[in-house]
């Protein structure tokens, strides 16, 4: 499915499930900036919408309704705050009271268990690949099928987290050195993640050298 119609679909589903605040909340919040996000980020990532839900209803400490741009609660664990923010709304129209309560809210989220994750409006709209990159890094460990998440060892995500943390082919040594495990260790643990298409082998005279991430396809997640 395209996007247009993937989007059309999305909205004409959350809002024909909503009532009151929160549905005129998703109509009136989910604007240029957030349609963006969705057309240059998420969907070259992943294709598909599911478990994304626009104009997220969460509560602050006091009980005080609030709106994520986005939450991704993704079934294989996770609860994820997306906001797009435009440096005139969010910065340089804030006084400093919004701006303690901005911050005291993702403090609050994050020990409520969430993670939030910022994107500036300037890098959606001219720099989506950044945005793509550093989604991907925070995803990659929660995207994985149900059947192929429950085959993935806590100390494989580890590992694959590290893979994406320093942006270029990964060594059994870097493996080794960063853990503190022995080479035999590291090499098992990467083969098991290579074997279960996480990694790529990158072979050197007939030998694997280096492993490198295999970005995250629409028919992997979900």
């Amino acid at each position: 499915m395209e996007f247009e119609a993937a989007h059309r679909l999305f909205i004409e589903q959350h809002t024909s499930e909503r009532s009151g605040e929160r549905k005129g909340r998703l109509v009136r919040g989910h604007n240029f900036a957030e349609r963006l996000f969705l057309q240059n980020v998420w969907w070259p990532l992943f294709e598909s919408l599911e478990h994304l839900h626009p104009e997220y209803e969460v509560y602050d400490w006091n009980r005080k309704s609030q709106f994520l741009d986005f939450a991704f609660l993704p079934q294989n664990g996770g609860r994820f705050g997306i906001e797009c923010d435009g440096f005139q709304s969010h910065v340089k129209d804030m006084d400093r009271e919004k701006f303690s309560y901005s911050l005291n809210r993702d403090s609050f989220l994050t020990g409520m268990g969430w993670r939030m994750l910022h994107f500036s409006f300037d890098d959606v709209q001219q720099r989506p690949e950044v945005c793509r990159m550093l989604l991907q890094l925070v995803l990659a460990p929660y995207l994985a099928k149900k059947t192929l998440a429950a085959d993935i060892l806590s100390e494989e995500k580890e590992v694959l987290r590290l893979a994406w943390r320093i942006a270029k082919p990964l060594r059994p040594k870097d493996v080794c050195d960063y853990f503190q495990i022995n080479y035999r260790t590291a090499r098992r643990l990467l083969q098991s993640l290579s074997d279960k298409g996480l990694l790529k082998p990158v072979n050197s005279k007939q030998r694997v050298r280096f492993y490198e991430v295999k970005a995250m396809q629409a028919d992997q997640i979900w």
